[in-house]
């Protein structure tokens, strides 16, 4: 990983280009992230930073991490995030990461939880289909089916797909395309949907796969 930031997603909108284009694109407050703590190979086993974004009241943050937070004389932020990056010689404790480390054009991975939506069924969940509504079916049409494979081997195979938790997952979308850097307004817009709901914590790390 060659850089990173933490941000917060806004929600969605759309760009022209000069030929008249629209570009559907995420809006995402990047920073500023300040670097709380820097972890060494001498000292801790790996090269790492650790970043803090979103100021807080000192109240609402518990005694361990306030008093990290004194340390480093840092102001209380409510996210704290590592990030094992191939340079940390350029970062010290305190040191400001803006938007400005990206740039219009670049790809990057942008990760995040996914929106939740409960228990659900096998229709909502796998999107499989429904039972017919007429002829004698229901009074139930959208149960799961059989889960057997016959008396032999008289079991649920693994991995089956089944009713059950549906969506808040740690989430990454490869591959999408930085349209604009905002430096004033700390955003980024970036091309297409990022997982998670409005308001939700993303990270935007460089592609790691690049088409």
């Amino acid at each position: 990983m060659k850089k990173a930031i933490l941000g917060k997603k806004l929600g969605m909108t759309q760009v022209f280009t000069q030929t008249g284009v629209v570009i559907p694109v995420t809006v995402i407050e990047a920073g500023p992230c300040v670097v709380t703590q820097k972890k060494t190979v001498e000292k801790d086993g790996y090269n790492a930073i650790q970043v803090a974004f979103d100021s807080i009241k000192e109240s609402r943050v518990n005694k361990p991490r306030l008093g990290m937070f004194k340390k480093a004389n840092v102001e209380t932020k409510r996210y704290l995030k590592e990030f094992r990056l191939d340079n940390i010689d350029e970062y010290n404790v305190g040191s400001v990461i803006n938007c400005d480390v990206f740039a219009a054009g670049e790809l990057v991975d942008v990760s995040g939880v996914s929106k939740g939506h409960g228990f659900s069924g096998m229709i909502k969940r796998h999107g499989a289909g429904r039972l017919k509504m007429s002829h004698g079916t229901g009074p139930c049409h959208r149960p799961a089916g059989s889960f057997g494979a016959s008396s032999t081997p008289a079991r649920v195979f693994k991995n089956k797909k089944m009713p059950g938790q549906f969506g808040n997952d740690n989430v990454t979308i490869q591959n999408l395309e930085i349209i604009k850097v905002d430096e004033v307004r700390n955003c980024i817009l970036v091309k297409g949907a990022v997982p998670g709901a409005k308001g939700g914590l993303v990270c935007i790390k460089n592609a790691v796969k690049v088409k």
